[in-house]
């Protein structure tokens, strides 16, 4: 079965929650709380969730994908396949529509222009755009009319449905963000924090790492939607917090990513004022290895920087010795209980591209300090090996989360028995996934030796995720360290698998290709340490209908269905 074939039926009807709304604005306001706060509503300059998310209650993409990981339209006016003609049959083009009548929040049309405007935006090779992975293999974007934009790849493309689809893709409004290409991208304040947009809500206030306020767009394309008029979205403070928030005592209608213990979330349920939605996707709990030098003695600039390889961590047998002495089944059960599942792989869904890999489910103590021995790391009398007059000592960090202090703690632990010395350091999430150019505490800017996170790809096809790996990926100065590429890691041969993944049409090839993407990264590098396969609990109040979770867009894909239970 080629994979074009499987791609015909991928448009969806998205159920929604309609007959229960009168009229736009009818049923007042909708509070969400989010614990990492947003810092910028430009996702092209962020990689962070908490920052696409909530810039998707404005911002759209042409297609989007459903609960289902399912594509369906949301600015075109179907999702362009062989069938209807909107794929070539070489499949080197797509072509997509916009729906008639279109505008902006501010009243203006939405045009092919701006399509191609969002493309030139973020493939601009001096603005450090953080989803340039999803404009992989394409020769041009060229308007055939008003309303028609037609893409052309640089070869066969089995999966078009890349470039303006999903949440990290969206289109932006060129005549807001016309001054704003290449460098001059992060100093567009006014654009970044208050994007015009095509969404159910518009940005009336933006206060970075706090609150931001929306109303309802009187220019959405549904005259009947949003059924809220406003819109509060705070940022900030821990997982428990939010979760109380919303299922004890009710003063938020929405929280996402309850990042907390199965108890915790339990009993916090009990109060009975909300209810506990997860699912499972491909969020993945893991600890990135950096494959450069971040020491602080480096000038300015170097840190962090392909300039200088990590004087531990380049050797495999390191990396793989850290792997090696986790316990990843401990972890979920001390972290995520059954909305977790320990795993060795990168991608662990869609079930096709998910390697077999079981390798690092075995906890091996004694194994691991076979390889450091084997590397020339010799105990200390404290227990800390050395090389060479240099000590086994790593910075560990992650962001600020009662599971994640968790984790760094008994894995610190586990590295001690191992005879490694490690430094823990946690950081408010609003920062650390902030994108701020200017931090020295973004996960992009890596000021560590080894951090820990977790994010996803949009929709079931793993390509662009793997992208992200690439060479002329790596974060640096020289792109505002807004790169994907976040351990450093490049290889010639990995990058030529990604082109051949970018043209192989056999599904089932598809699936051989990333899995071996999957394990290079993994268990033939150690380059990514995965840890828990990690199901998404968020919760919303029992007065909020209208919620679906999606584990394959944005969470708050489906805002302009929400409405108020009476």
């Amino acid at each position: 079965m080629r994979l074009k074939t499987a791609l015909m039926g991928a448009a969806a009807t998205v159920l929604t929650a309609s007959a229960a709304m009168a009229e736009r604005g009818a049923d007042g306001h909708v509070n969400i709380i989010y614990w990492q706060a947003p810092s910028i509503l430009n996702p092209y300059l962020s990689s962070g969730t908490k920052d696409v998310e909530s810039a998707s209650l404005v911002l759209e993409p042409l297609a989007g994908f459903n609960e289902k990981g399912e594509l369906f339209p949301r600015l075109a006016t179907e999702v362009p396949t062989l069938e209807n003609g909107g794929v070539s049959d070489d499949l080197t083009t797509i072509t997509w529509k916009l729906k008639e009548g279109l505008v902006w929040s501010d009243g203006s049309p939405v045009t092919a222009a701006d399509v191609i405007f969002s493309y030139e935006y973020c493939t601009h090779p001096e603005g450090g755009c953080s989803q340039a992975a999803r404009y992989e293999g394409i020769q041009s974007v060229e308007a055939l009319d008003d309303l028609t934009v037609k893409v052309t790849f640089t070869a066969p493309k089995p999966n078009p449905y890349n470039a303006f689809v999903g949440s990290t893709s969206p289109i932006i409004q060129k005549a807001q963000f016309e001054n704003c290409l290449g460098a001059a991208a992060q100093q567009c304040t006014d654009a970044n924090f208050g994007p015009i947009g095509t969404g159910p809500f518009v940005v009336t206030e933006f206060r970075p790492n706090d609150v931001i306020q929306f109303e309802a767009n009187q220019n959405y394309r549904d005259p009947a939607k949003p059924a809220f008029a406003t819109v509060t979205f705070k940022g900030g403070g821990d997982a428990a917090a939010a979760g109380r928030a919303v299922l004890e005592t009710g003063e938020f209608d929405y929280a996402w990513n309850l990042q907390l213990a199965p108890d915790v979330i339990a009993g916090m349920a009990a109060a009975g004022k909300g209810t506990v939605i997860n699912a499972f996707g491909t969020l993945v709990e893991r600890i990135e290895m950096n494959m450069t030098d971040p020491s602080p003695n480096l000038p300015e600039g170097e840190r962090s920087t392909v300039k200088h390889p990590h004087p531990i961590l380049s050797d495999i047998r390191v990396r793989k010795a850290l792997s090696m002495a986790i316990d990843r089944n401990l972890l979920v059960e001390i972290g995520y209980g059954s909305a977790g599942r320990a795993t060795c792989n990168l991608v662990p869904a869609p079930e096709m591209f998910a390697s077999d890999n079981t390798e690092c489910l075995t906890q091996d103590i004694e194994g691991a300090k076979a390889l450091l021995d084997e590397a020339g790391w010799v105990p200390g009398s404290d227990g800390v090996r050395t090389k060479d007059g240099m000590r086994l000592s790593l910075l560990y960090q992650t962001s600020t989360n009662a599971v994640r202090q968790d984790f760094q703690a008994i894995i610190k632990q586990w590295w001690s028995e191992i005879g490694v010395e490690t430094e823990l350091k946690n950081i408010d999430a609003s920062v650390y996934f902030g994108g701020d150019p200017g931090s020295p505490d973004t996960f992009q800017k890596f000021y560590a030796d080894v951090e820990m996170y977790a994010n996803n790809f949009d929709g079931t096809d793993p390509e662009p995720y793997l992208a992200q790996y690439l060479c002329d990926k790596i974060p640096g100065p020289d792109n505002a360290w807004q790169g994907e590429n976040i351990n450093r890691y490049c290889d010639p041969e990995y990058d030529a698998l990604v082109a051949e993944l970018a043209k192989t049409g056999e599904i089932s090839k598809r699936a051989e290709i990333a899995k071996k993407l999957n394990e290079m990264l993994t268990k033939d590098s150690y380059i990514v340490v995965p840890l828990v396969d990690r199901g998404r609990n968020s919760a919303h109040s029992n007065t909020l209908g209208g919620v679906v979770l999606n584990t394959w867009d944005s969470e708050l894909w489906n805002t302009s269905d929400w409405y108020r239970i009476k």
